[in-house]
Order: structure tokens, then C-alpha cells, then sequence
């Protein structure tokens, strides 16, 4: 019995510690929790858990059979990794809006290792390469691509934009490759959304955690559809989304400027990539190429580390 505690201890504290993880990711503008969910090996397991959820789990709970409900929707998986991010999300939203505002190179050098080496990494995942799994990366290279270039626009500031907001954005957050919080900049809702989490302000993160929980359940059952039926071009689009989002975490690079057709530094998210040098003769300061590029070897190592750890059993 002391075995089977301590097991299921070990198992669900890896869980909690991948939900801290898949929460750090998912604050940073680029970076994605599904990422972080497929190179710790419980992606698959995620969105099963999650589209297990429907009416009759509902109907469970509100009978207060607890129990029940938990077994049908792996509840116990959810809860540990809920956990974990929300935990994540609370203690690290201001140590890495701090972080991104003071070394932004350094960080975006880290999170392009970190992606680079899950894009590598979930290329084995994809069972075997003909006609639609080359065709299924193409597309998902060429979506995330775009999507890493559009201009930003403004949702809103109600009630309905964050509900709206909350919807999209937990959708891209559960794809590798897409960042849920660089969907919010491109919405216009990153700013007023990390003020709500570092403030604490209650109502506001109760309607984006509304919009949040609805996308969740609707995307996650034609994800989990897509997984079980196309496994192998679904993993190849997966993997598309990672390479094109190296736009996105590319650390040099300067803000578009529209009106005038060239390009100005800025400080935001929507940026053209440049060269190093081409970099640091607009900005003015040193491109710091050399502890960058340790930087992106160090992330890449980490999602070996990681896959290493978690990525075989999911335990």
C-alpha cells in the first residue's frame, strides 16, 4: 500500500511539475503550453481528459457524485495539471513580464532553442511521411507563419471581448506551436488580461475563464477526433505550427511600421525578424549574438532533458 501511495505520488507530482511548466509557457507571447504537454508525453492524454467532458460528467457532479465524475474525465490528472498551471500563472506572470521587459533577447533566445528542439523532437512522432503528412506540416508551417505576421487589432474592453478573447485563445493554447498569449496580443487583450492576473482582479479573469472553459470543450473534441482518426498527418500539421512559430521567438527583431513602409523598434510583439547586425545598427544596442546562441543550445538541450524524463512513459 505504502508502494502504490508513493506512486501515485510521483505520478501526479511529474503531472503538477508539467502543469507549472505548460503555465510558464503559456504567459510568454510565442511559446505554448501544448508544446510543453507534448515533449513531457502527456499530450494525447490531455485532450482525451479534456473532451471526456460533457453533459452526463455534469450531471454527475451536480448529484454530487464526485467520484464518478473524476473517473470519467481523469480527473485527477486534470486537477494535478490545473494545478500546476494556474500555480505557474500566479507566481511567474510579473517575474517574466520583468524578465521579457529587461534581457528580451535572452529570453526569445531560450524559447527559439526550446521550440526548435520540440519541432525536432515531434518529427518522430509523425509514423510515417507520404503525400498528406508533407502537405499537413506545409500547411501548418504556412498558417503559424502567417499568423506570427499579422498586424494586431483591437477586440474590445468589455464583458464580450474577454469572453471572446478567453475562447480563442485557449484554443491556440492547446496546439503546440501556437502561443494562446500571442493570440491575445494580436486580439489586442495581453496587456489588459495580464493586469487583470497580476492584480488579482476577480470578475474580469471569472468571464475569460467562461470563454476559456467553452473553447476548451468544443476544440478539444475535434482535436481529440483529428488525433484518433489522422494521427499522423495531425501530428505533422503539430509539428508545421512549431517550425513556422520560430517567427514569432526569433530573438532580433524590429516592430512594422506601416505608414511608412520600413521598420522602427518598438516594444512589442508583432516584428519583422532580422539579422543580428541588421539589428543592432536600428536599435543601437548590442545584438549579444554569443550568449544568445547558448542560450537557444541550452533550450534546446532542456527539451531533450525533458522529453528524457517524461517523454517515454508519461509518468
Amino acid at each position: 500500500m505504502t508502494v502504490d501511495r508513493e506512486s501515485v505520488l510521483r505520478e501526479y507530482g511529474g503531472i503538477y511539475l508539467r502543469g507549472v511548466l505548460m503555465g510558464a509557457a503559456d504567459i510568454v507571447p510565442g511559446v505554448s503550453g501544448g508544446t510543453i504537454a507534448f515533449i513531457t508525453g502527456i499530450y494525447d492524454r490531455l485532450i482525451a481528459a479534456i473532451s471526456a467532458v460533457d453533459h452526463h460528467t455534469a450531471m454527475l457532479l451536480l448529484r454530487g457524485h464526485w467520484r464518478s465524475a473524476g473517473a470519467a474525465i481523469d480527473g485527477g490528472f486534470l486537477l494535478a495539471l490545473g494545478l500546476g498551471i494556474v500555480t505557474s500563472i500566479a507566481t511567474l506572470a510579473h517575474l517574466l513580464g520583468w524578465l521579457l521587459e529587461a534581457h528580451p533577447l535572452l529570453v526569445w533566445a531560450f524559447f527559439f532553442g526550446l521550440i526548435a528542439g520540440s519541432a525536432l523532437l515531434l518529427v518522430r512522432h509523425v509514423s510515417h511521411w507520404q503525400g498528406l503528412t508533407v502537405g499537413a506540416l506545409v500547411t501548418g508551417v504556412m498558417v503559424a507563419a502567417g499568423i506570427a505576421l499579422l498586424p494586431a487589432t483591437q477586440l474590445g474592453d468589455g464583458n464580450l471581448a474577454l469572453f471572446v478573447a478567453g475562447f480563442i485563445a485557449i484554443c491556440a493554447m492547446i496546439l503546440p506551436g501556437i502561443s494562446g498569449s500571442f493570440i491575445l496580443v494580436l486580439l489586442g487583450m495581453y496587456g489588459p488580461v495580464l493586469a487583470a492576473v497580476e492584480d488579482f482582479r476577480l470578475l474580469p479573469l471569472a468571464i475569460l475563464a467562461a470563454g476559456a472553459v467553452c473553447g476548451l470543450l468544443v476544440f478539444s473534441r475535434l482535436l481529440n477526433w483529428l488525433l484518433t482518426q489522422f494521427h499522423a498527418a495531425c501530428m505533422a500539421l503539430l509539428t508545421g505550427f512549431l517550425i513556422g512559430s520560430l517567427l514569432v521567438v526569433w530573438p532580433w527583431k524590429a516592430a512594422r511600421d506601416t505608414e511608412a513602409g520600413g521598420v522602427a523598434l518598438e516594444t512589442t510583439v508583432l516584428q519583422w525578424p532580422l539579422s543580428p547586425a541588421a539589428f543592432a545598427e536600428l536599435s543601437g544596442e548590442p545584438s549579444r549574438v554569443l550568449p544568445c546562441v547558448l542560450l537557444m543550445l541550452a533550450g534546446f538541450a532542456a527539451v531533450w532533458l525533458i522529453e528524457r524524463r517524461w517523454g517515454d512513459d508519461g509518468s
